[in-house]
């Protein structure tokens, strides 16, 4: 059995400073999640969602249901 290495990326819209989050969407055919992990800290946890829920949250953000505060 090989493990895929999780391939973190930041978007390209973060530019704020290091406040970010990463995602490795390289995991969804393999593993099934979507990990995300705060960018300061990538030894830290991090969390996987399903990918219907991240495509959700996502879809939300575009949206602007967050608003920025």
């Amino acid at each position: 059995m090989t493990t895929e290495t999780p391939r973190w990326f930041t978007s390209s819209y973060s530019s704020n400073g290091g406040a970010c989050v990463e995602v490795a969407a390289n995991l969804i055919a393999s593993r099934g999640e979507v990990p995300v992990r705060d960018s300061k800290d990538p030894n830290g946890p991090a969390l996987a969602f399903e990918p219907c829920a991240w495509s959700s949250f996502v879809a939300a953000l575009k949206r602007g249901e967050f608003p920025a505060t």
